[in-house]
């Protein structure tokens, strides 16, 4: 890994995008810092201790992705996950609706269409999440936190829900922008590397809450056996994500020879890589999206029954269960979405390929769903149980640090993307040197 970005750095057009990603990333953790209009900052603190209490919950999970943003009440408080939620909404529509199932399979022109409704969707959430915050904050007693408040005196609440929804808003849009130029001239995926970025700030402060619980002598000292354990779960975690992660299916198959004019093409046998993670840390991030929206929606509404469903939905276990339930789901669902079995046979039957011993066509769409199916399943419930173990160590050995599996797949999956990335655009320039070099000798020659 030191190596490949050692090469990365000598190369100029590498090494542009690598900065140009590293100024984006510090632009959203310096907006992470800025503070909404209207807000006392201490006030604001007692308000989420109180209302998310130290060891998880929706609004913990949430603003771990968010790098405290959300917890800080900043600018960028939403994150990323009203343009998260706008996706999920398309792709499950796309399922029911011809029109947009049809521009989805136009490439990049449908595409781009897609990725447009997409921004209008963030948009519109942004607002609808950002005057239900607006709401809450206005409105502390409603959600149990007492008589704590966090809007100054003087500012007027329609002023401050129209001001601070606007803000949020805004806030959302600049940080979907800086996704997307990320992604289009930095390197690795933008929306996934805001959210490690997020979670990779919160390191330093674990770091130092760690060390202050191990010498501290109050009730909430951390012992050196807890401690221990906490460091083997993350080393267990660590290696089980690269596992999966770089794990895969490897289907053979064989292509006939065709002989075109005096060429003789395939005659080769090959494989197809079915990943056992094929959603990669997608599923999570969406499960987050799913629980947190309920939330906000849950503070818009004035309705004592609503909010105590919802306060019913946020405690253990019965939270977790739903929380792992819906990283399963999204594991499957993303996946079919991303691969599709029966083109994969129509590209192959059209080359001329064929797996050995099944028939081309639906014979062989069937054995690679039941393939992708089977491998999935080994994929979403490990998804699940790494994401869900850190919280019944958490519940049961009492482990104070809310830095666990969730946070740990995502920096480490985001990582190996990013590298790989970083890989495959050295490798292209090597075969292009390998091409230079080529020409200026056949110019040589003559």
């Amino acid at each position: 890994m030191l190596s490949a970005f050692q090469n990365a750095i000598k190369i100029p057009d590498l090494r542009k995008r690598i900065i140009f990603t590293l100024l984006l990333i510090a632009v959203y953790r310096i907006g992470s810092h800025i503070t909404i209009p209207g807000i006392d900052s201490q006030a604001l603190a007692l308000f989420f201790d109180k209302l998310a209490p130290e060891g998880g919950g929706i609004l913990r999970l949430y603003d771990l992705f968010a790098g405290n943003a959300f917890s800080n009440m900043t600018i960028f408080a939403l994150g990323i996950q009203p343009y998260i939620s706008a996706s999920i909404i398309l792709q499950l529509l796309a399922i029911v609706i011809p029109y947009l199932e049809k521009l989805s399979k136009e490439g990049p022109v449908g595409q781009k269409k897609i990725t447009q409704y997409t921004r209008y969707g963030t948009v519109i959430l942004s607002a609808i999440q950002g005057v239900g915050i607006s709401i809450a904050l206005r409105n502390p007693g409603y959600l149990g936190a007492g008589n704590i408040q966090v809007v100054h005196e003087g500012i007027s609440p329609l002023s401050f829900t129209l001001l601070s929804a606007l803000t949020l808003m805004a806030g959302t849009t600049f940080v979907m922008w800086l996704g997307e130029q990320i992604t289009e001239r930095g390197i690795g995926n933008g929306i996934s590397l805001l959210i490690f970025a997020g979670i990779v700030a919160r390191v330093p402060n674990g770091t130092i809450e760690l060390g202050r619980r191990l010498f501290s002598t109050a009730d909430d000292r951390l012992d050196l056996a807890r401690l221990f354990l906490f460091l083997a779960v993350m080393v267990v975690i660590i290696m089980s994500v690269i596992l999966i992660t770089l794990g895969t299916r490897k289907i053979p198959v064989q292509y006939a020879r065709r002989v075109v004019g005096r060429k003789v093409y395939g005659g080769q046998m090959t494989h197809l890589p079915l990943r056992v993670n094929q959603a990669g840390v997608i599923p999570i991030i969406f499960a987050i999206t799913i629980i947190s929206f309920p939330m906000t929606m849950g503070n818009m509404i004035p309705s004592e029954t609503f909010r105590e469903i919802i306060g019913y939905f946020e405690r253990w276990p019965v939270y977790h269960i739903l929380y792992g339930i819906l990283i399963i789901f999204f594991t499957y669902f993303y996946t079919a979405v991303t691969t599709n079995p029966v083109d994969l046979a129509d590209n192959m039957k059209k080359y001329g390929g064929f797996i050995p011993g099944i028939r081309p066509g639906k014979s062989t769409a069937e054995y690679i769903d039941r393939s992708l199916t089977r491998i999935t399943l080994v994929g979403a419930f490990f998804l699940a149980g790494i994401a869900l173990l850190p919280y019944l160590l958490q519940h049961y050995v009492k482990i104070p640090i809310y830095f666990g599996g969730t946070p740990l797949l995502i920096v480490v999956g985001v990582g190996l993307d990013t590298m790989q990335q970083i890989e495959s655009h050295l490798l292209m320039r090597h075969y292009e040197g390998f091409l230079k070099e080529g020409r200026l000798g056949s110019r040589r020659g003559r």
